[in-house]
């Protein structure tokens, strides 16, 4: 069975936008802590990296 992880930050913030991650060999999933059920993105650790790299630096809108 898969163990998916959320931050610990995530319950202290207050964040209504949470993200769960699993590894998932040789990938990592990623996916809505509010709507598991709506699936899963699967990412490479590098672009797993990318994505949080970009995420910090204020280049994505949501």
């Amino acid at each position: 069975m898969t163990q998916w992880k959320k931050s610990t930050h995530s319950a202290d913030s207050g964040q209504e936008g949470c993200v769960e991650l699993a590894r998932l060999s040789p990938s990592v999933g990623v996916r809505d802590s509010k709507a598991p059920e709506a699936g899963h993105l699967a990412l490479s650790p590098a672009e797993l990296a990318e994505l949080v790299a970009r995420v910090k630096r204020g280049e994505l809108d949501f």
